[in-house]
This record gives structure tokens, sequence and C-alpha cells, in this order.
């Protein structure tokens, strides 16, 4: 175990090291909300810790903070409400027009508050990384903070995985095991799961490039 930034123990698997690739990986993100994990990946990149570009954010929600987050980084920025669309495939079909417009080559859902479609899934197959505050199978869907504490379980966390059309699955690629304290509120408990959300969303990111191309290395 390691100690983590907020002083409580976590358990992140599976450790990696030698992610890495000779081009910049090309993402595109999408967010509905507040933005965190767009920023830690920005971060991370311009920290050098993650080889890649940000092509485009996209976002649905118009007072969506994360838009302002990329403004801030210099990141182009692409409103499509999904409310204009009349049906879920007519969405996704414009999102992927927007993401190839723009090059994309790995999409990563950072808060993206709608479910996909075939669409979306075929345009980037194994290529549309999900990070969920849960430790899948466990928790699907929305509240899933809310839905740990009703289960009275000890340990949640975070997942990192491939997007596929059933909700919340597909193959992982990184767990963060985080406790439930016994006076935890869903406030507390997400916040604690946000910093390994963080933690973990740039190396599932490496890690997926790297096992696409074959230079995995995991110890």
């Amino acid at each position: 175990m390691t100690l983590c930034p907020d002083s409580t123990l976590s358990l992140v698997s599976p450790s990696i090291s030698d992610c890495q690739q000779v081009a910049p990986l090309k993402l595109g993100i999408m967010a509905s909300g507040n933005g965190s994990n767009f920023d830690v990946v920005a971060q991370a990149i311009q920290d050098r810790q993650l080889n890649a570009q940000i092509q485009v954010l996209i976002y649905n929600n118009p007072s969506a903070k994360a838009a302002v987050r990329a403004v801030n980084r210099g990141v182009e920025t692409v409103l499509l409400n999904h409310r204009n669309y009349q049906s879920r495939e007519e969405f996704d079909k414009k999102i992927v027009q927007t993401l190839q417009h723009y090059d994309v080559e790995w999409v990563i859902l950072a808060g993206w508050m709608r479910l996909v479609t075939s669409v979306f899934i075929d345009a980037f197959p194994e290529r549309i990384i999900n990070i969920h505050p849960s430790l899948l199978p466990s928790f699907k869907g929305i509240h899933a903070v809310e839905q740990a504490l009703a289960s009275g379980v000890k340990i949640t966390g975070c997942t990192a995985h491939i997007t596929c059309l059933e909700m919340d699955s597909g193959p992982i690629l990184i767990q963060a095991a985080v406790p439930v304290l016994p006076d935890d509120t869903a406030e507390t408990l997400h916040a604690r799961i946000q910093i390994q959300e963080h933690r973990i969303l740039p190396q599932a990111i490496a890690l997926a490039a790297s096992l696409s191309k074959g230079t995995l290395s995991l110890t």
C-alpha cells in the first residue's frame, strides 16, 4: 500500500512501468461537469508524464466548468448539447464527426454523463477510455458512491476501463481501492475517490496505448 495525498491508504493495480510511445497520442476529451479529470490529463501532459496532446474538449452542458478549464489551457472546445438532437445515435454521429475533424485517436470520457451508442463505439473500437467512481463491476451507473455507502462495503474505489456498449463495462485498465471510513458521507468519500481518479487516469491512457502497440511492461 502507498500513502496518498489525503493521508489515507489506497491500493492501485496494476503497477506500471515503461509505458511509452514514440509519437504523442492525439486525445479527444469529453466532459459534462467540473472538468477536474480533464485538468489532470492536461497537467500530466504539461509535466511530461504523459506523451500526448489534447486535440479538443467536447462538452454537452453549456455551463460545464470543463470548458473554462480547457480555454484557460489553450485547448479548443466544442459544445454539443445533446438536447438539440432527436436521438442518441444522431448525437453520437455528430460527436464522431467532430472528433474525426480534430484528428483524434483516443477518446477520454472524463465525467461524460451520457450513455454512448454503437455509432460511437464502432468509430473508435477499443480506443475509448472511461473513468468511473467504483471498483467495477460493482456499483455501475450514476450515484456509484451512494450505492457503495448504502451497501455497507468497507472498500470501494475507482476504475479506468475501455468502454464498450454495456454501461460501465469493458476491459479494466487500472483500479484504485479506497477504504470507506465509518463517518464517511457521499461527499467525503467521493472526494477521496476523486484523488485516486486523478492518479490513475493518465496512467490508464499510457497503459492503453502500450497495450495497443504491444510495448507494455507490468511489474
